[in-house]
């Protein structure tokens, strides 16, 4: 039985935007605490149409931001694979990049200290706050934090939607498995950003 997949937007949605932070621009070393896939910074540049669309149709726009305390006490199993230290409060590349990303007032910063944005967090209570039941996911990393994010919104029973053109993964590979991961959970997963851009436009 071929699944059919839902509308792009099957009721109120929210822009989740995963991990932007200035560390992405400012930081332009071969060598990265996280590895990147090629690419990574011009799919995130892109993810700003998404945000610029979203304001433009009145959809809630959520940051969120991954931090961790300087003594490294929150970082739990983290560092036990292949990323080194990041996202330290008060670094500068910690902060989020809301010039790049048409960051407003009115819109939404959520802290994170794991990979999905639901664990730990108050994601739920914004989200149920703002009457939402769809996600558009955009950011970094495809394979890691959105995945996650994906997965924790996906049994939480939320529609999810990933804007692959505006998310990055570790590796090319691992970018691919993760979007291919995505869409077996909800078939219509995966969505351009010209697609999104035209399904908020028509709901605004």
């Amino acid at each position: 039985m071929t699944p059919t997949a839902k509308p792009l937007l099957p009721g109120p949605a929210a822009l989740l935007v995963i991990d932007i932070q200035r560390s992405t621009f400012i930081d332009r070393s071969a060598e990265r605490s996280i590895p990147n896939m090629p690419g990574y910074r011009e799919r995130m540049l892109a993810a700003r149409g998404a945000v610029d669309a979203a304001h433009a149709a009145g959809v809630p726009v959520v940051f969120v931001q991954e931090v961790h305390r300087p003594s490294g006490v929150d970082f739990g199993r983290e560092l036990d694979g292949a990323e080194d230290v990041h996202c330290l409060e008060g670094e500068p590349g910690t902060e989020i990049a809301r010039e790049e990303m048409g960051f407003r007032a009115g819109d939404h910063v959520v802290p994170k200290r794991r990979y999905s944005a639901f664990f730990g967090t108050d994601l739920e209570i914004l989200l149920r706050g703002l009457r939402v039941d769809t996600l558009l996911l955009c950011g970094g990393l495809t394979d890691v934090c959105v995945h996650y994010t994906f997965v924790d919104g996906h049994q939480s029973d939320y529609h999810c939607r990933v804007i692959e053109d505006c998310v990055a993964g570790s590796s090319e590979a691992a970018h691919e498995a993760a979007l291919r991961a995505m869409e077996y959970l909800q078939t219509g997963a995966r969505r351009t950003l010209e697609e999104v851009e035209a399904a908020l436009a028509a709901s605004a």
